[in-house]
């Protein structure tokens, strides 16, 4: 492989990682309100 391509591909993999590691961050930061139970369906005890 030539070193273009070398770089290239690091930076290809710098920029999946690092979506996938901000994405965790942010949801793990803003985790979603849990659905409160659909009427007339009551809590398991």
């Amino acid at each position: 492989m030539s070193a273009g391509a070398i770089v290239m591909m690091i930076i290809a993999i710098a920029i999946v990682w690092g979506g996938l590691i901000a994405a965790i961050i942010r949801l793990r930061r803003h985790a979603p309100e849990p659905e409160p139970p659909p009427p007339g369906v009551r809590p398991a005890e």
